[in-house]
């Protein structure tokens, strides 16, 4: 078998592994980012605890019932003397025993609307812990694809290192037969060799960097994935928005601004909370109760037993205590301040972000466009250097310039084409429509 036969055999074995390996598209690579990352999860649970918190069983709005139960017993040394003229009585190792149980209720009536202000606190945090966990899903896609895109660029790396490479295969075999022919020198194929080693050293160099950035994607996925796999290459650049719209959906539903708004109105409700201690509070009481006494001789009564029902209605007014309530009201208020300071500060920096996201999306876009006109520039170089080069018009070393302009263009190429996309994705993250795309 000669050395096209076994580059075509292994060109074709290869092609049949990469068509085995599962390929993971951007849909599913979200889909299981969502599902596996541990981030993503710790940020569900934080949700879910917020949500037990809105439960009327936290709210204090329900009552409360107690239950408790005793037994006591004595043993006595005792000397009684009778009021009635009996005589007195000793008595040593004298027994005594009680046992008691009640049940009792006790519900708050009124406590200064303290109750109700901390149920609105409740919901409006665990709208929060909602906010927050939209922003850890946001950011754990753009690390998401920050991640596969690295591998789609590496990917598409390794194809084109891998097509020079078997270009310059090509030539090193044209090399041998001209020397073997004697139509050139040795210097011809040792060049060809050169250039075959360093291609081949790109190539394990980048096959590394793959298996690197293939981990790393595994990890945002939660490692779910324990075979390899390939991603998609292709971008479709989905930002539809002029720039004014889209700024002003980044005013409206940007992330950390509404989380800001969220802890604005829970601060409102912190001042009415603790205003609420300068009310009384009204509450109602309840017991009934089962007594029983076994008393010992020289008691009146040698057995007693008492069940009953008790009610009662109580006030309680902390007319003074110490300050603490005016403390923490002012307090409160200067919360309130602060967090419209930082809304304030939120605008700011969302202004400039968005700014500077979306004139970094257009260069690296424009970047991208140019990238794609001089890849046929490259090409149609490399193409009629190599068919001239067949010819004996062009030397080897202009040859290997045209196949080294194209191999660059690629590359360039290529990371233009990621670089631009995941700009295109920090402008959605700033102005909050990254969850409202197809990827």
């Amino acid at each position: 078998m000669n050395i096209k036969n076994i580059l075509a055999f292994l060109f074709f074995a290869y092609c049949i592994g990469l068509q085995a390996q599962e390929v993971l598209t951007k849909e599913q690579a979200v889909s299981l980012a969502l599902e596996n990352n541990y981030g993503v999860k710790i940020a569900k649970n934080a949700v879910a605890v917020a949500e037990n918190n809105t439960n009327i069983l936290n709210t204090g709005f329900l009552p409360t019932l107690t239950g408790n139960s005793g037994a006591n017993y004595n043993l006595d040394n005792t000397e009684a003397e009778f009021s009635d003229g009996r005589p007195d009585a000793v008595l040593n190792g004298a027994e005594s025993s009680n046992y008691n149980a009640s049940l009792s209720l006790n519900y708050t009536l009124f406590d200064g609307l303290g109750r109700r202000y901390n149920y609105k606190r409740l919901k409006e945090q665990y709208q929060l812990s909602e906010l927050q966990a939209r922003e850890t899903i946001e950011t754990t896609i753009l690390q998401l694809f920050s991640v596969y895109y690295n591998v789609a660029q590496l990917s598409d790396n390794l194809n084109a290192l891998e097509e020079t490479l078997n270009n310059t295969k090509d030539r090193l075999i044209r090399a041998e037969y001209q020397f073997e022919y004697g139509q050139s020198t040795k210097l011809e194929v040792l060049n060809a060799e050169v250039d075959i080693n360093t291609d081949s050293i790109n190539i394990i160099n980048t096959k590394q960097d793959l298996k690197i950035a293939k981990r790393d994607l595994k990890l945002v996925l939660g490692d779910v994935y324990s075979n390899d796999f390939n991603v998609e290459t292709d971008v479709e650049f989905a930002l539809q928005f002029h720039k004014d719209s889209l700024f002003e959906k980044a005013k409206s539903r940007n992330v950390a601004l509404l989380q800001t708004e969220k802890n604005i109105l829970i601060s409102q409700l912190d001042i009415s909370s603790g205003k609420s201690a300068y009310l009384p509070t009204v509450g109602l009481s309840g017991t009934y109760g089962w007594n029983k006494n076994n008393n010992n001789a020289v008691a009146l009564l040698a057995v007693s037993t008492n069940t009953g029902l008790s009610a009662g209605l109580n006030l309680s007014w902390n007319l003074f205590d110490g300050g603490a309530t005016i403390t923490r009201v002012k307090n409160a208020k200067i919360n309130l301040e602060t967090q419209k300071l930082q809304k304030e500060n939120i605008l700011l920096n969302i202004e400039r972000d968005f700014n500077n996201a979306w004139d970094n999306y257009q260069n690296k876009l424009k970047i991208y466009n140019i990238q794609e006109k001089n890849i046929v520039t490259a090409q149609n170089n490399f193409d009629r250097t190599q068919e001239k080069f067949k010819i004996g018009q062009v030397n080897s070393i202009e040859f290997r310039q045209a196949q080294v302009n194209l191999l660059n263009a690629e590359l360039s190429r290529n990371q233009a084409k990621f670089a631009a996309k995941l700009s295109e994705l920090e402008v959605l993250q700033i102005s909050g429509e990254l969850l409202n795309i197809q990827f």
